[in-house]
């Protein structure tokens, strides 16, 4: 269970995320969407405290932290929410000097202290998994970029994270690449991983996640089952932004 409750973050005078509160099951997948500066990488940054917010109260699990404007949190607080987090950003972020089988190994031996052999074992694993075990041994830089996301989405799965939050994962991708990585993640949902994700990518938030958050300045404006908020969504607003993404898709595929 991840619960988010009044949560607000302020860079300065600038409100980003105003009393946000939201609710999302174990083993459940919520797509979060909404125009550009709405909020969404904001939260999920928020989430595992890349970002700490202004206010209001996290709950992973059984861990909960409250944030106010004056306190800062120890590192033990800090450290009980992300180990219970995975990181899929939009840009990949893999180390340049890693092999694939490396950087999915790193986090398990310099952070958890896995022994070399032990992680070795859960990184061929977890490139089976994603399809990338036949690359474990080549550079990123030799990689396309499906490919180096799929490397990615392992390395956030590696220390077995109670959620996997995943930022705009297909935006830097093109159609056929993106394809590769919506697999990855619709296997991932069948399989039970709980998954928060920030995206424009209407086939991907349409065919995987349960639940769908429409965030606009910075505050929920809607919210309900994938099906009701792509195809009769309540608030006008809404539905012109679910056209644009429909518009978008569409020249992609003619592309």
């Amino acid at each position: 269970m991840i619960a988010l409750s009044n949560i607000t973050k302020r860079f300065g005078d600038n409100t980003v995320l105003s009393d946000v509160s939201l609710s999302m099951p174990e083993g459940s997948v919520t797509a979060l969407i909404g125009p550009s500066g709405g909020g969404k990488s904001t939260l999920l940054r928020c989430i595992n405290l890349l970002e700490t917010p202004s206010g209001g109260t996290l709950r992973i699990g059984e861990a909960s932290v409250t944030f106010s404007e004056r306190g800062r949190l120890s590192r033990a607080e800090t450290q009980m929410i992300r180990q219970q987090t995975g990181m899929v950003f939009q840009n990949f972020q893999l180390f340049p000097h890693r092999t694939a089988i490396e950087n999915v190994m790193e986090g398990l031996i310099t952070v958890l202290r896995w022994p070399r052999e032990k992680a070795r074992a859960r990184a061929v694993a977890l490139l089976e998994k994603v399809g990338m075990a036949h690359k474990a041994d080549a550079w990123p830089a030799t990689l396309s970029g499906g490919q180096q996301q799929r490397i990615a989405i392992a390395r956030a799965l590696a220390p077995s994270p109670r959620v996997l939050l995943c930022d705009e994962p297909t935006s830097a991708l093109d159609p056929e690449l993106a394809a590769e990585v919506v697999d990855v993640l619709a296997q991932l949902a069948r399989e039970g991983t709980t998954m928060v994700m920030a995206t424009h990518d209407l086939r991907l938030a349409s065919q995987i996640a349960q639940t769908v958050i429409v965030l606009d300045g910075g505050q929920v404006v809607e919210t309900g089952p994938a099906r009701q908020v792509f195809d009769a969504p309540e608030r006008e607003r809404t539905a012109r932004f679910i056209a644009t993404l429909k518009s978008a898709g569409e020249t992609d595929q003619s592309a």
